[in-house]
């Protein structure tokens, strides 16, 4: 068990270095053109994956529309949530992201037909108004950026839900390679918008940022194999600790008390939401 929770937490914190590597980036060049350098390298690891696997056939793709809406949320989440990079610190970024889980119970009981009861219901309340703490107005006003990251949540939550759907005829390589591809693709479309020579330098940059993007998933799937999910499931949390902790060394970002408190509530339900479906 102790090994599952220790791969989680590795995988969140070289999660945490790919994010960080992104807003290091951001105000440098547009998302479209690291999302593609990015995914020019990340589709190395994916190529190893799929020869592994046993070759091509494991990329067969049989609901063509699901595989292609599930691309779009995880282009438009990507988008989003680098765009917010430029403008916030990297904590308030992350920790809004976490609203994800609680759009998804929210609308679970319409998309997937899951039953929620009072208690995860009322810690989704409690989660919403942390988010809206998290977006109350500061001495610079409303910081309309911080809704970018809340954007990445709601399409983070349509995306894990098609992907329920889609894991019952889809493998998970080809999920990945589908997804990872089109967004490459989406991304190079926008190769007249600003894109800039980009330095050797910081084209190693995003080497090390897919390259800590893809040992984080595979490790981050490696917990479930060593650890009940209802054990290693939380600690992606730590996620939060882990920007709070960079953005503070290499930016020199610490968040507010105000976005400490909503944040706090964010993780506390998302926590409370997992408890509640692992009993049930």
């Amino acid at each position: 068990m102790l090994r599952g929770v220790v791969l989680m937490t590795v995988g969140c914190v070289l999660i945490t270095v790919n994010d960080m590597v992104m807003k290091m980036l951001s105000g440098s060049y547009p998302p479209g053109e690291t999302i593609f350098v990015r995914g020019v390298f990340v589709s190395i690891p994916i190529a190893v994956l799929v020869y592994r696997g046993g070759g091509l056939h494991t990329l067969r793709v049989t609901n063509v529309r699901g595989q292609l809406l599930r691309a779009l949320t995880l282009c438009a989440s990507m988008f989003m949530f680098i765009t917010s990079l430029r403008y916030l610190p990297l904590a308030d970024a992350v920790a809004l992201t976490f609203a994800g889980p609680l759009i998804l119970t929210a609308v679970a009981p319409w998309a997937l037909g899951e039953r929620v009861g009072w208690r995860r219901r009322s810690a989704v309340a409690a989660g919403f108004a942390g988010v809206l703490i998290m977006l109350a107005p500061g001495q610079d006003g409303l910081r309309w950026a911080a809704l970018l990251p809340l954007g990445t949540a709601v399409f983070e939550a349509t995306r894990d839900i098609v992907t329920r759907r889609l894991v019952v005829t889809e493998s998970s390589i080809s999920l990945t390679a589908f997804s990872t591809g089109l967004v490459t693709l989406g991304a190079l479309a926008t190769a007249g918008h600003g894109w800039q020579p980009m330095s050797p330098g910081d084209a190693g940059l995003l080497a090390l940022a897919a390259c800590c993007m893809g040992i984080a998933l595979f490790l981050m799937a490696e917990a479930f194999r060593h650890a009940e999910a209802t054990l290693v499931s939380p600690f992606r949390y730590s996620s939060v600790l882990w920007a709070m902790i960079a953005g503070w060394i290499v930016f020199g970002d610490w968040p507010s008390p105000t976005m400490l408190a909503g944040a706090g509530l964010v993780v506390g339900s998302g926590l409370y939401i997992l408890h509640r479906e692992a009993r049930q």
